[in-house]
């Protein structure tokens, strides 16, 4: 992941909008368990069509993202994502992406969270202005952000995606997208994992059942599925070096940070 994957490693949207218009895939993903990632498995073609791939000018995919509305990219603080960066949307196999119908789009501007951490790793969420609307169809369309009071119980089953590493000494990243099944931990749970200081309450985790998110995931969706849609509940962030199955991956919890989001969006 491109940050320490720790230990060594809208316009504002409406309740309207967000009802009618996200988080209900065209293509519809399946799931096994509901899986590289770690342990995961190959996602179903654009049926994760929020997925993002954040890439250097030269094509090399660093981080992930989630659109959460045709002008709008959520993703990690710590991916550090500049003007000149590319923003794929539309992106099944990123070694094909010649013959895909992606949308290759640049950022107008990133806002950062005012409170972004990069020693604790707290309010690790960054926006992406697109300067140019993503144009939405079977392929392309938004997720749903977790609302503030929304609650996502230990124990459920979410996904997470990505083009991260498939075990952490892999030498490349996977061309085509991974998913993962993975279940959401208390924060209790977590630290006994990962100590009482270094979990924090924007922070949630997920995992240490056979699967994990890795280096090149970060930024990328935790998604949790909700009276029949799916919400975004995390944001990839950070984890063990090794990208260990047994170890919980933690996420900035987007139900702590909706506000901010909100704030964001509407004042830009």
């Amino acid at each position: 992941m491109a940050f320490l994957w720790i230990v060594s490693c809208f316009a504002f949207i409406s309740a309207a909008y967000a009802a009618a218009d996200c988080g209900s895939p065209a293509i519809s993903p399946q799931v096994t368990g509901y899986a590289r990632i770690v342990n995961g498995e190959e996602a179903v073609p654009h049926s994760w069509p929020w997925q993002v791939s954040l890439q250097q000018s030269n094509g090399f995919h660093f981080c992930g993202g989630s659109l959460i509305n045709e002008n709008w990219v959520v993703t990690a603080a710590h991916c550090n994502v500049k003007s000149y960066h590319r923003v794929i949307v539309g992106e099944h196999d990123k070694g094909r992406m010649s013959s895909e119908k992606v949308q290759i789009l640049k950022p107008v501007k990133v806002f950062t969270h005012p409170e972004w951490n990069s020693r604790t790793i707290n309010n690790d969420i960054s926006l992406i202005k697109l300067a140019t609307p993503a144009i939405l169809g079977t392929n392309v369309s938004p997720v749903c952000l977790a609302g503030t009071s929304d609650v996502f119980a230990p124990g459920m089953k979410c996904v997470t995606s990505g083009w991260g590493l498939t075990r952490y000494n892999a030498p490349n990243t996977p061309n085509k997208l991974q998913q993962a099944a993975l279940p959401l931990m208390s924060n209790e749970q977590c630290k006994r994992s990962w100590g009482g200081s270094m979990i924090s309450d924007v922070m949630i985790c997920a995992g240490a059942s056979g699967a994990t998110s890795c280096m090149g995931d970060s930024g990328g969706p935790l998604v949790c599925e909700k009276d029949n849609m799916w919400n975004l509940v995390g944001i990839v962030s950070w984890g063990s070096s090794r990208c260990s199955t047994s170890t919980p991956a933690v996420y900035a919890r987007v139900t702590e940070l909706r506000s901010w989001v909100d704030r964001t969006l509407a004042t830009n």
